[in-house]
């Protein structure tokens, strides 16, 4: 009785009885198609149609165990096909003696045997491909779904890797700046040092909370935050220019996910030199695609494609692969960069 319920509840075999059901009358109504046309239905036409055909589809209900039998074993294509052949012949043949026995005596010629077999033969080939094709459905959307798991957990390592990186490179740096700027201006060092402890804060609280989603303005000043830091080791070098749409501020996106893109132009674009550099950090919304767009653009020497393809930075790698999972390709990261034309990276979001 449990058994009957639980398959009853099973989806796929609510669908299964329920097709034949819907066979079992259209074969009930051709049988009687010139009765119909007289007005003379004979509803026993439809038990008939029933006993004959509902032992056969109970019967094929045993192709499923059998496709599961050979995903477990790994069966090989050849032997699936010579089982399913030799399967498929003795239900035919069991299935016509069945029919035979239900049927009044008639004279039978070859036309009778051969049309029957051939359907049965048929009908256990549809089921079989049936069956085959719902057990590698559901096998692709696991292996989809553990390959999305997979990726998930790769960026949260990757994400988790960025927030912990960020604390030894301002532990030097910044911490250096802040003691050689307490001798000179100690109101300026104790600044510096606030803004460092908020950006510590905001990367601790995102971490401890599981918040992976922050306003604009909140990513913003902590991204100012850094920048501002930035600015007492590199000093006139470092030039900002914020082109902000202000009406985007309460925007939700992913945290972290402006901060690294300015770390990268940093590191390329002004680390290396001691020439002035400018920085442009701009957000834009577009009405009728319904998007945002945020861009860091520096004017530093730029890198080819293969090169960039091939570098082995983190950020920008793990925001491209955060907005992949969290978007389902709804958001995209686009590169613009060549050899001596600075180095542009932008980040387009659904607004909803």
């Amino acid at each position: 009785m449990n058994l009957i319920k639980s398959i009853l509840l099973t989806p796929m075999w609510r669908g299964y009885i329920a097709i034949w059901l819907v066979y079992i009358v259209l074969i009930a109504v051709v049988l009687q198609t010139n009765t119909l046309l007289t007005g003379n239905f004979d509803p026993a036409m439809i038990f008939f149609a029933f006993v004959s055909i509902a032992p056969s589809a109970i019967v094929l209900t045993l192709v499923w165990p059998l496709t599961g039998w050979f995903e477990r074993r790994g069966v090989g294509l050849g032997l699936r096909c010579a089982i399913h052949f030799t399967a498929a012949l003795a239900f035919a043949f069991g299935a016509h003696m069945v029919l035979t026995l239900l049927q009044e005596p008639l004279e039978r010629g070859i036309e009778w045997h051969v049309w029957p077999f051939l359907y049965n033969v048929m009908s256990y080939t549809v089921v079989a491909g049936l069956f085959h094709t719902m057990r590698a459905t559901a096998a692709a959307q696991r292996q989809a779904l553990a390959a999305q798991q997979a990726r998930t957990l790769l960026v949260a390592a990757e994400l988790g890797a960025l927030r912990s990186k960020l604390n030894p490179h301002f532990l030097f740096n910044t911490l250096h700046s802040i003691i050689a700027l307490t001798q000179r201006d100690p109101a300026a060092a104790e600044t510096a040092l606030f803004q460092f402890s908020d950006m510590l804060r905001y990367v601790l609280d995102t971490e401890r909370a599981g918040a992976d989603r922050v306003t604009l303005d909140a990513e913003l000043q902590f991204s100012r935050d850094y920048l501002e830091l930035e600015q007492l080791r590199l000093g006139s070098r470092l030039q900002v220019h914020w082109d902000l749409d202000p009406a985007l501020g309460d925007f939700v996106l992913p945290a972290l996910t402006l901060q690294p893109l300015i770390e990268n132009s940093i590191k390329h674009a002004f680390n290396p030199y001691t020439r002035p550099g400018l920085l442009r950090i701009e957000s834009r919304r577009d009405p009728q695609a319904g998007m945002l767009r945020l861009t860091v653009r520096d004017d530093g020497p730029g890198a080819a494609q293969e090169a960039i393809a091939a570098s082995p930075g983190l950020g920008i790698r793990t925001i491209g692969r955060r907005l992949e999972l969290d978007y389902a390709g709804r958001a995209a990261l686009e590169i613009d960069s060549r050899p001596g034309a600075g180095f542009a990276v932008s980040v387009t979001l659904p607004c909803t």
